[in-house]
């Protein structure tokens, strides 16, 4: 269990109003960055006292990690969302991707994760391990789909499942850097293309 996780309030109340300070805090580090969110800030979005907030999250770790956490769960439903189930084929990794390269200002403010925990790992914030555990997640659920995949046929056998989920996963965070810096959707949408592209190079041969 983690910190987060035992700091769950019994009460529905008592959870809404976690749920409201996390929501506030994530949005104002996506926008300031982790150390620029400040307490005051983060109380007034989230409509709470000091008190209320010292009481869900005693310090700053503890509500980074809770951000961290709310994003990685973001990140995990996102995938399944966006590829209309799991990523277990194809035509699923091209409906993920499609859902970012099809909105052409879909780089702005980049990958919310990603962006966090770039963050977070310049900081002197102890959370190494919750920026690692999410990109685990990630890559776990991409992954798991390449398996079934290999598993089903529609991937050789020589194709490994781990590789090919960090490619895909850099592609995505590199391909979401560049189209920040250039204000342009291409660079992501190229660097996915040529991921996906090289994961079905390895379907059954004819």
């Amino acid at each position: 269990m983690t910190s987060a996780e035992e700091l769950l309030p019994a009460t529905a109340k008592g959870r809404a109003t976690r749920d409201r300070i996390v929501d506030a805090a994530a949005d104002l580090m996506l926008a300031h960055g982790v150390q620029g969110a400040t307490n005051p800030e983060i109380r007034a979005a989230a409509k709470v006292s000091g008190s209320q907030l010292s009481l869900y999250f005693p310090d700053k770790e503890s509500l980074v990690r809770a951000v961290l956490a709310r994003r990685g769960d973001q990140v995990i439903d996102l995938l399944h969302t966006t590829a209309h189930g799991d990523l277990d084929s194809i035509a699923a990794l091209r409906s993920w991707a499609a859902f970012y390269t099809e909105r052409p200002n879909s780089w702005e403010g980049g990958c919310r994760f990603g962006s966090l925990a770039g963050d977070v790992l310049k900081s002197d914030l102890n959370l190494t391990a919750d920026v690692t555990d999410g990109f685990d997640r990630w890559h776990a659920v991409f992954e798991s789909g390449l398996t079934t995949m290999r598993e089903r046929g529609d991937l050789r056998a020589d194709a490994q499942p781990a590789t090919l989920a960090t490619i895909l996963l850099a592609a995505f965070q590199g391909g979401m850097l560049l189209a920040q810096a250039q204000h342009s959707i291409d660079p992501l949408a190229t660097a996915l293309e040529g991921a996906i592209d090289f994961v079905a190079s390895f379907g059954p041969r004819d």
